[in-house]
């Protein structure tokens, strides 16, 4: 393999990797948004998770609080109590475990992402090419986005399973409504809602990300055709411009 032919492989391949990246960063952005107490409370008012649950508004803001919070923070046990009754059972403990150890590894996707297109941005020679990079992994991600966004509109279910058993065995994800307070705190209005809000601001944040990269990369491109002209001695370059006097 011929010196330009490794070259152009690995600028592909870098390529690659900074749509992949910036793909990844957005879909952590638009989740991070809303897995936090405040839309969870917000959601779960409206879904009246108090209902299913039996608990008071105020019971579930703090159950749900206290739950989000050991996501992110830990220790993973999930002995949540209200009344001095624990909320979970050992199944519904052991799926929120597994939740815990996925949605880790996901933000752990994420910086690496990060600094994928941190690395990517500082190593290239040219900046057009970056950020067409970037706005094409934003494209690829609003396709995505409007179709996750339907699918889990129109066909919940179908779309609710299938996203579990890429992360989680079978079996240990289904709950019965009638007595298990994990499927009662978070009722189906509740993530259908949140899935198609995350699509949504997830497309506003794709086609914002492909509009501005857009835009970077054909300044850049101006810019590098202005210095080419500049340096083969075009008007106001080396050759057309008047020499300085010398010293």
């Amino acid at each position: 393999m011929t010196a330009a032919a490794r070259t152009g492989r690995t600028h592909h391949l870098g390529a690659i990797a900074v749509g992949l990246a910036t793909a990844i960063a957005l879909t952590g952005f638009a989740i991070v948004l809303f897995f936090n107490p405040l839309w969870v409370e917000a959601e779960q008012a409206r879904a009246r998770a108090d209902l299913y649950t039996g608990f008071t508004p105020d019971q579930v803001r703090a159950v749900t609080a206290a739950i989000v919070r050991e996501v992110y923070l830990g220790p993973g046990t999930f002995l949540q109590a209200v009344d001095g009754v624990p909320v979970l059972g050992p199944r519904e403990r052991a799926h929120m475990a597994d939740v815990r150890t996925v949605y880790l590894a996901f933000l752990a996707l994420v910086a690496l992402a990060m600094a994928v297109l941190v690395v990517g941005r500082s190593r290239s020679r040219d900046g057009a090419s970056f950020w067409r990079s970037v706005a094409r992994g934003a494209a690829v991600l609003a396709l995505g986005a409007a179709v996750a966004g339907v699918a889990f509109l129109l066909f919940f279910d179908a779309a609710f399973e299938l996203f579990h058993r890429l992360f989680f065995a079978g079996g240990t994800y289904t709950f019965d409504p009638a007595t298990e307070r994990l499927v009662q705190l978070f009722p189906d209005q509740f993530w259908t809602e949140t899935t198609v809000a995350i699509a949504a601001v997830g497309m506003v944040l794709t086609g914002g990300t492909w509009f501005l990269a857009r835009r970077r990369a054909d300044r850049f491109e101006r810019a590098g055709g202005f210095r080419a002209a500049t340096a083969a001695g075009g008007p106001g370059g080396a050759a057309g411009a008047p020499q300085a006097p010398g010293r």
